[in-house]
């Protein structure tokens, strides 16, 4: 893959009818959506149906399922992502009839001219920090527009054109998307070692952030003071004379959290700026969501939002999908579904599981993500996976990789035996749920973790647990274990 260069920006009254490839993924569709709240012509193809897909053609848009060239028939402009290739026949047939192929990051910034444009960045935390950038401001009696990469609970979409003069977007790093935006403001929540197989190198990837946060348009940076790598970038930008405000509990933030209470329901800080402090609450755990909501209120103050109305929207938030999202329970087994696929992320999700536990287990059935990364993270997830009680470890999801020779789930798997976790591998994913099932007792909280299908398991291990008979403390239908955790 080759990193993303910012192109110029067009204009949306000169794309025409938009043709979306791939309608359906959670980034395409959400610009998609917003491109038909204003009033464009859209079209677009995924490779399977969904409650996407029927959702864009209620909003207007014209889709199919398939690649097709002939899709492209009474099209004026093409959106792709990143994940799209060269070679897909509808990409071939757009470079036939010339007609301009836009990046999706590109389509994104068309449509925030005239915006004050908040981008929220980071290695972790950026799909909840954007939502509560959102909450946050309608709490305060704002109407911003918005494009995240996930749904926000509380809206039931990911993306809104609204009246406010701001426009919050979610800033992907892993392409180098988030350079392709005018950026007023920019929102850096952390800043770690990912995405290799694209920055090639740490450096390269640390200097990408510094690049987004440096660009000529950006008036204020936000960063946690409390992740190294953040926390490196805003000492880089303030000695160069930018604007910096940091957040966090330490004691040089220009916002900070001290007073941290933490449950499985709720968290609670108190926040002080200045000479200003007040209360502030979410209903969802771990002190990562803490921090989000840390950065959120810092734009908020930055802005001058109502600050009570900003706190009050971020009490009221019910969270993203697939952020930590409660999928149901039955025999008093709780199913939640993760969107962590890196090992500091899925370290934040197993601490938040434990708070939710309590004197009950973790299990984490966990699907790896992309060949590269898991080449170069399995060691880490597997310390981090073995603290949980039980681990399922499936294969990759490939995502937009072909395979890499001698990586797949397996060595994840061992890498959670080598650290003394126990855990079972289950290279199908169709047979995931049941290995789950199996596992689960009455107390325990179970988690689908990563960034691909494995959401596809949530709802079948709800149903399988639903079927169950009742469990006792043990089971002699568990499957076998690599390594126990006292071995």
């Amino acid at each position: 893959m080759t990193l993303l260069l910012p192109q110029p920006i067009p204009s949306l009254a000169d794309l025409g009818r938009v043709h979306f490839i791939a309608i359906g993924g959670t980034g395409m569709s959400g610009v998609a959506s917003a491109y038909l709240a204003r009033g464009l012509q859209v079209t677009g193809c995924d490779q399977s149906d969904s409650e996407t897909m029927t959702d864009l053609v209620r909003q207007g848009a014209e889709v199919w399922i398939g690649h097709d060239p002939h899709h492209l028939a009474s099209a004026d402009s093409v959106v792709v992502s990143t994940a799209i290739r060269p070679e897909n026949p509808e990409v071939v047939e757009a470079s036939r009839l010339g007609l301009p192929i836009l990046h999706r990051s590109v389509a994104l910034a068309a449509l925030m001219e005239g915006y004050e444009v908040v981008s929220v960045a980071g290695t972790h935390g950026k799909t909840t920090t954007t939502a509560m950038c959102v909450a946050g401001l309608r709490g305060a009696g704002e109407d911003p527009s918005y494009v995240i990469g996930g749904t926000l609970l509380d809206t039931q979409t990911g993306s809104h054109i609204g009246l406010g003069p701001r426009f919050v977007v979610e800033a992907d790093e892993s392409d180098g998307s988030f350079r392709q935006y005018p950026t007023q403001i920019a929102v850096v929540t952390s800043v770690d070692c990912d995405h290799l197989d694209n920055w090639g190198e740490p450096q390269s990837y640390a200097q990408g952030f510094d690049g987004f946060a440096s660009a000529e348009s950006v008036a204020l940076v936000i960063v946690d003071a409390d992740n190294p790598g953040a926390r490196s970038l805003g000492e880089s930008l303030a000695c160069r004379g930018r604007c910096v405000m940091t957040y966090g509990q330490s004691e040089s933030c220009d916002v900070r959290l001290t007073d941290i209470v933490l449950n499985g329901g709720s968290s609670q800080a108190v926040v002080t700026h200045q000479d200003w402090s007040a209360t502030l609450t979410i209903n969802l755990p771990g002190l990562h969501n803490l921090h989000n909501a840390c950065a959120a209120l810092s734009l908020g103050l930055a802005v001058g939002a109502d600050r009570q109305g900003f706190l009050a929207g971020l009490a009221g938030f019910h969270g993203t999908a697939r952020r930590f999202q409660r999928v149901g329970q039955a025999h008093q087994i709780l199913v939640i579904d993760d969107y962590a696929h890196h090992p500091t992320e899925v370290a934040a999700t197993l601490e938040a599981a434990r708070l939710v536990a309590g004197k009950g287990r973790v299990i984490i059935c966990f699907q790896p993500h992309l060949y590269s990364r898991t080449r170069e993270f399995a060691d880490a997830f597997g310390a981090v996976l073995a603290q949980a009680d039980e681990v399922v470890v499936v294969d990759v999801y490939p995502a937009r990789e072909d395979p890499i020779p001698g990586v797949t789930g397996e060595v994840v798997a061992q890498a959670v035996a080598s650290h003394s976790g126990h855990v079972t591998y289950v290279p199908l994913l169709a047979d995931a749920a049941d290995a789950v099932v199996r596992l689960a007792q009455p107390g325990d909280v179970v988690l689908t973790v990563g960034a691909g299908s494995v959401t596809s398991l949530a709802p079948q291990i709800l149903a399988g647990l639903e079927a169950s008979h009742t469990r006792t403390g043990s089971s002699a239908e568990v499957p076998p274990v690599m390594a126990d955790q006292e071995a």
